[in-house]
Parts: structure tokens; sequence; C-alpha cells
């Protein structure tokens, strides 16, 4: 699925948990990932309120622990438990990030505001949503700036707070009004979920959600608006999915191979390589349609325990076949036939082996001579 985003009004984690909860997502789900942090002490709820002329949803979050602070391992640590690549990728961005702005390591540093309850539940729970509407391509509409100051436990900063402005670097941005219109929360899911900026894509739209913020605004709702579609086919067009292995092994890649083409892989391959301090290894290859691209991804990183991967979308020419039959031996044997030339096919010539004894190269000459 497709996640396009209008930030109207601006993002922050709880607007966008808001919008994917009422584009469809299940707030079970959402609550299922949290408590899979091992996060205690809270309680999570939506409604429906009234901002502007719209009806939106907001998220409420109890909390019975008003800890604000975390060390950001811990966080990222918690998260992972979680098994959401995109909301522990959205906490590493803002160790970095605030690491950079500080000058120490992403490793020590102990986030403020960010540390609390609301942060993780918003980030772990947007990340929980999108995986449960199946969203694998982000698109977003350029993001308002805002203006004016913020305080926190650094002093008066400027808005966009200098953590912000670090993770939206790359993206599409406009004027705003004095405000927060980004948090950091929400630039960090943009930046984790690989966000493209720009005109919603081509798509068929199936819901429309929106997220309510806590600002009141008097002359419009303060809202983030998310589309959800099915993308329109692409004909030729593929992803490849690839992933560099150095701790498996050979029997468990042609596990992977053979899995991935049951499961629908146009193609799946493996090539030697030497990594880094001279370790042999293979790249996995995946040539994956786009519609379980998605899918293929997911069983590729579950059976090689990798902890990610590459997607390219590449244009596969495929020439004009077509199969013709020849018996042999009281067999049938497919013959393909393309443009440049006609092959047996390697499985039929498998059986035909294993039923007469004969040889395969000899087999596969007499099944061309048969033609």
């Amino acid at each position: 699925m497709i996640l396009y985003l209008n930030p109207f009004t601006g993002l922050a984690g709880d607007m966008l948990l808001g919008a994917l909860l009422d584009a469809g997502a299940s707030i079970d789900a959402v609550r299922r990932a949290v408590a899979m942090t091992g996060l205690t002490g809270w309680r999570l709820e939506a409604e429906r309120v009234r901002t502007g002329a719209l009806v939106a949803l907001r998220v409420r979050i109890d909390v019975d622990d008003d800890a604000t602070e975390r060390p950001a391992s811990a966080l990222i640590e918690m998260a992972s438990r979680a098994g959401l690549p995109v909301a522990e990728a959205a906490l590493t961005a803002i160790a970095e990030a605030e690491g950079a702005l500080h000058g120490v390591p992403a490793a020590e540093v102990h986030l403020h505001e960010l540390g609390g309850h609301d942060s993780l539940i918003d980030i772990v729970g947007c990340a929980a949503a999108l995986r449960d509407l199946g969203v694998t391509r982000v698109h977003c509409a350029p993001l308002p700036l805002g203006g004016g100051t913020v305080r926190t436990r650094h002093g008066t900063l400027p808005v966009p707070a200098p953590a912000t402005l670090a993770l939206l670097k790359g993206a599409l941005v406009r004027g705003g009004e004095a405000g927060e219109a980004v948090t950091p929360t929400g630039a960090a899911l943009l930046r984790a979920a690989g966000a493209v900026y720009g005109p919603a894509p081509e798509m068929e739209l199936l819901a429309t959600g929106y997220g309510a913020g806590t600002r009141v605004l008097p002359d419009r709702p303060n809202v983030t608006v998310a589309m959800v579609g099915r993308p329109l086919a692409e004909p030729g067009r593929q992803v490849v999915l690839s992933t560099n292995l150095d701790d498996v092994t050979g029997e468990v890649l042609g596990h992977v191979i053979a899995r991935a083409m049951a499961a629908g892989a146009a193609d799946a391959w493996a090539t030697p390589a030497v990594m880094k301090k001279g370790r042999p290894a293979h790249v996995l290859h995946v040539l994956a349609p786009l519609e379980s691209a998605e899918q293929l991804q997911e069983l590729v990183l579950a059976e090689t325990g990798s902890l990610g991967l590459r997607r390219h979308v590449v244009e596969k020419v495929a020439l004009p076949r077509h199969f013709e039959t020849v018996k042999l031996y009281g067999h049938q044997v497919r013959m393909k036939r393309g443009p440049w030339g006609v092959k047996p096919e390697h499985d039929d010539l498998v059986v035909l082996a294993e039923a007469t004894g004969r040889p395969l190269r000899e087999l596969a000459r007499e099944a061309l001579d048969a033609l």
C-alpha cells in the first residue's frame, strides 16, 4: 500500500498516529506492539474531536509514570522488542541528530523531552499502524516549518527545533506561521519510513484519515491528513531486494532462495562477495513483483536474520515467449521458444532422466532433435 500525507498544519507523532488509526489501522495492533516494548503504566485511547470545521481522531495517552528522560539507547532497545524496524530507525535517527547537535556520541545521548512515554508510544504506535495497513511506500507533501521559539531543557530554542531541522535534511519544506508545526518525532518517523516528498503518486485511493493536533487554530482545523491507496499496475517495474550475508550457511542460503521463489519471486540468486576485514560472504538478491515486494522482504529478513536490506526499483525487459511440447520416451517435455532460440525445460528433463536413467545432456539434445 501507498501512504500519502498532507501535513495541512504540520506533523507530530500523535497527529500521524491519529490519522493512521482514522484511516483504518487497528488500535489493538498498536497497543500490542507498545506492550511488547516492556513499557508499563500507560493507556492509549482515541477519540473523535472537532477541530475547526472537521471531525478528526485524536489519540490520548495516559501515564502513571511522569518520567520524561531516558537514555536513547534504552528507548531503542525497547523498540527493538516490538520487531518494528521503522520505530528503531526513527529513534536511532533522533539519537544521532541530538548527538551531533550536542557533541556527544549517539550511544551516550540522554533524551529529555523526547524520552518519555508519549514519544515511545507515538513512534512504536505509528510503526505498528504502518505495518497493520500494509504500507510499503510513504509520500508526503511539503512540510510547513513554523516559526518562533520553543522552551526546552536546553533553554529557549528557535522553531523549527535544531533536531527537527537535522532530521528533515532532504525533505521539501515551505514557510509557516508561528508555532512548532513539525516535531522531532514526526520528522524522525518520516525519515525512518523513507518518505518521498512531492505531489501524490498515482494510486487507487482506498481510505482517508484525519489526525488532530492539540493546538486550537482560529481559522482552520489543526490536522494531518493520511491517504492510503493501492499502487496502480506498472508493467515491467519490479523491485530488487538485496542484502549482504556473512553469517549464514550455504544450506540456509539455498533454503531462502527456494522459499522466495515459492512465495512469488520472479527470480532469486546469490553472488559471492568479500566484505570488510576480508570476510567471505554472499549477496542475496530477490527480484520481486511490486505487489509482493513487502511480503518477500519480510521473508528474507526473517529467514536470514539480516538487520536490513536494499530496495531498488528496476525496469524488466521481457521478450515474448511461448511453449511447445515434444514427446520423448513416453514423456511430455516442454520447449520454451523465444525470438532467438529454443530450449527444453530443465524440470521436465530431470523427470525424464530419473525415469529412463539416461544422461540429462543427451536427453536435452534429443528433445531439440525431436522438434
